[in-house]
């Protein structure tokens, strides 16, 4: 490959317009390869089975896991859309503008569909530890998937008017042939960080904090009295719990889940005139990053949710295509 200095060039043909090529040893590349293989299939494979056990076992058919689910299939997305990443890692974009747009627009709107439904999960547990008796009438599936469907399509939408410039004439912005960059006004900049950081983590940590003050209250009132509980009042208390335990769950989820996300807005906060450059070092770090939280999700559910565990092992063993699998006793 031609060089320019020292340096190698992404298209050696285009002397005068290609971008340069960090360089890396072999060694390097090779592992950084099959890392991002390895954790963008994994994510896939792991969300892929969230999603068809919730889809195909009725007994899990739940307002709850309708918002897993949602959360299952953005973080599908994140696994899949992290192989355009590979495409980076020698520093060059070699599958053309209209690509480079499509990708980041992709990856945006997933990841606005993400946080939209942590926000969800986070009203989901408010509601169902907070005001218990409104829950079962309140929220309910229908409800659920209308607010969920409501979330990918402002998702769309959204994302449509924040990166609408580089939609419209793909890599207008970038400097040189086989870069891949998106840049924003300074307005769209402080929307998307103020929507899609800012004030979902507000919502989420002030609901959160409501939802383990109620928790550890109900929690001390059931040692108290679980002692002196007739058997119908038994049922309740374990009710209580199973509550308790789903916010335990999903607080971890959401913990997780934050402490993914903030490195990519502090990259993107730090970036000048609010630009991206995918082929960045820090910027395939935070979304490598992002994506592992997605991978990490449905690890979480092992640990915590045993129908989680039982589903798996049938689709696994294919015994979901026995007739009336869908019937089965997970729960």
């Amino acid at each position: 490959m031609e060089t320019f200095g020292e340096t190698e060039l992404c298209f050696p043909q285009l002397l005068n317009a290609s971008c340069l090529k960090p360089k890396r040893s072999y060694f390097e590349a090779m592992l950084t390869y099959i890392l991002v293989f390895s954790i963008s299939v994994l994510t896939a494979f792991l969300n892929l089975l969230v999603i068809i056990s919730i889809s195909h076992f009725k007994q899990l058919h739940t307002s709850t896991n309708l918002l897993l689910l949602s959360l299952g299939v953005s973080d599908f997305c994140e696994g899949l859309v992290l192989l355009f990443q590979i495409v980076l890692i020698d520093g060059c974009w070699f599958l053309g503008d209209f690509m480079c747009s499509l990708y980041q627009y992709v990856a945006a709107v997933v990841t606005s569909a993400s946080v939209g439904t942590m926000i969800l999960i986070s009203v989901d547990r408010y509601v169902a530890i907070c005001y218990p008796l409104h829950y079962s009438p309140e929220v309910t599936q229908q409800k659920v998937r209308i607010c969920t469907c409501l979330c990918w399509i402002c998702s769309v939408i959204f994302q449509t008017l924040i990166l609408q410039d580089n939609l419209k004439q793909p890599g207008r912005y970038k400097s040189c042939v086989g870069e891949c960059v998106i840049i924003t006004n300074y307005i769209a900049g402080l929307a998307d960080v103020i929507f899609s950081f800012i004030f979902p983590i507000i919502v989420i940590v002030v609901l959160y904090m409501r939802v383990f003050v109620v928790a550890v209250s109900q929690a001390r009132a059931m040692r108290s009295h679980i002692a002196a509980v007739t058997l119908q009042h038994s049922t309740k208390v374990t009710a209580q719990k199973s509550e308790l335990k789903a916010a335990r769950t999903l607080g971890v989820l959401v913990a997780v889940y934050l402490m993914c996300l903030c490195p990519y807005y502090c990259v993107a906060l730090s970036s000048q005139d609010n630009s991206m450059d995918a082929s960045s070092a820090s910027y395939a770090f935070v979304v490598c990053l992002y994506c592992f939280n997605s991978c990490l999700n449905p690890l979480i559910y092992t640990l915590f949710y045993p129908w989680f565990r039982k589903s798996v092992k049938l689709i696994v063993t294919l015994q979901i295509l026995q007739p009336d699998s869908c019937e089965a006793n997970i729960l």
